[in-house]
């Protein structure tokens, strides 16, 4: 027990440990911020005994420097960028950190398969999967940060691409194949090309994917980079990388099932159809009604003398940084006896618990925000449904017209409140591009504008009701 390595396997066991007391305590809002203090101090555990690990110490004086100088400024960037980081741009940044851990992936692949020491055929193989894996998550999550940065602003699609794809991943995987079968004596050239390969794969199958479907695609590449860091964490024979490698992949492979459920599209609907295409109005028969607007004085006594309120808060609440004003809203509201509710659909915002996360920020209690089967049937039941920057997932359209392309597709029952009013800051189509027949609806009352501004206009009316 008193070798190093006994003592780093068991350092390692202990962080296996405060990952998954982590990760199981961030599935709550209420206990969320420890899990992250627990799951960070079982990396810095990790990073500590990795540091000390004997091996590290025959690198020489230099080589250690710049590894810790490395750490010190990955590290400061990350807790100034983390700092800085607006709200509403944190789905880009979970992107690109999580682009980060494919590359770091891919990283140490590449320089297992470059060295002049190789491993036997499972591991070898498994640093190859690892390459390839972990470089597609790199490339397309960087593309996927481009879209949600707005860098990107139209899918890119061209005829055939979808062969492309399949070529493209077709000869990657057979140099892949090369590698292992050559004992990784393939040479430099080979594994470069084999590189470039891969990571042009994550960029050619992101490419084409619209910004509505960018929540799935992170949660996809984030189970990807997982399952990557855990063939590397195999090769590297490093308990602490298998098991939260293998946690994470899991857990992203979990979540990006259910995100594709509460969308009812498959997987490979995802990757491989048009759907979802960024400012490309969709023309899927409309209902033919008019906009109807109503004026925020209205709206304000509608909503003080209701006796039940849903709220329905989507991207366009984000974008306002309205959060903490429509909690201002809802206090006024619980005040005079009003019952308030929020409802979360599980794909709304641009990154899984998205909306959660905005709400939790402006103090609203976890008791009154209510997932998608649990508020759907008390819709009709509702006074009002205030809609503030939500479409897709409100859309009736999912529900009445087959030839819509989000069909079948589950969503908030909001049509079938009393009253809708929806807060939105043009007439213009939401983020995947289709026409939403909920504006156009007899009980629909549109209310224009910043959702911050319209939501301050309604806590005025409020108080002097």
């Amino acid at each position: 027990m008193n070798s190093p390595g006994a003592f780093i396997n068991l350092a390692y066991f202990a962080t296996a440990v405060l990952f998954i007391v982590g990760l199981k305590r961030m599935a709550s809002p209420k206990t969320a911020k420890s899990g992250i203090l627990w799951a960070g101090i079982g990396m810095v555990v990790a990073t500590v005994v990795t540091l000390g690990h004997p091996h590290l110490g025959e690198m020489g004086f230099f080589k250690y420097f710049f590894l810790l100088l490395a750490i010190a400024i990955g590290g400061g960037a990350a807790w100034i960028s983390g700092k800085r980081v607006a709200m509403t741009d944190m789905p880009q940044m979970i992107a690109l950190y999580n682009g980060m851990g494919g590359g770091a992936a891919g990283a140490i692949a590449a320089v297992e398969l470059a060295g002049s020491e190789h491993h036997g055929g499972v591991a070898l193989t498994l640093a190859v999967l690892g390459a390839i894996i972990g470089s597609v998550s790199f490339s397309g999550s960087l593309i996927a940060f481009g879209k949600l940065q707005e860098l990107i602003k139209k899918p890119v699609r061209f005829p055939n691409q979808h062969l492309l794809n399949l070529g493209l991943f077709a000869v990657t995987a057979l140099l892949g194949v090369y590698i292992v079968a050559s004992g990784g004596e393939a040479g430099g050239f080979c594994i470069a090309v084999f590189f470039l390969l891969a990571l042009a794969l994550g960029v050619s199958m992101t490419l084409p994917i619209g910004g509505a479907d960018m929540p799935v695609v992170i949660s996809l590449y984030n189970a990807l980079t997982g399952l990557a860091v855990a063939f590397e964490g195999y090769v590297l024979n490093n308990a602490a990388m298998i098991i939260a490698g293998t946690v994470v992949g899991a857990a992203g492979t979990l979540l990006t099932q259910l995100m594709a459920k509460a969308m009812n599209r498959p997987i490979t609907n995802v990757l491989f159809s048009n759907f979802g295409a960024t400012g490309e109005a969709a023309s899927v028969g409309e209902s033919g009604g008019t906009l109807k607007p109503i004026e925020p004085s209205d709206a304000g006594v509608l909503m003080a003398y209701a006796n039940k309120v849903i709220i329905v808060p989507g991207y366009g609440m984000a974008v306002a940084q309205a959060q903490h004003k429509v909690w201002e809203l809802c206090q006024l509201l619980i005040d005079r006896g009003v019952s308030v509710k929020f409802a979360i659909h599980p794909v709304a915002g641009r990154m899984p618990g998205h909306m959660n996360v905005l709400l939790a920020e402006a103090g609203v209690p976890y008791d009154i925000i209510y997932d998608l089967e649990e508020i759907n049937s008390e819709f009709p039941t509702a006074d009002v449904a205030l809609v503030i920057g939500a479409n897709d997932v409100v859309n009736p359209m999912a529900r009445t017209n087959p030839e819509s392309p989000i069909y079948g597709m589950p969503i908030l029952n909001v049509d079938q409140a009393k009253n809708v009013l929806v807060i939105k800051r043009g007439k213009g189509t939401g983020f995947s591009g289709i026409e939403n027949a909920l504006f156009t609806l007899d009980n629909t009352r549109m209310l224009y504008g910043d959702g911050q501004e319209m939501a301050s206009q309604l806590i005025a009316t409020i108080k002097e009701v």
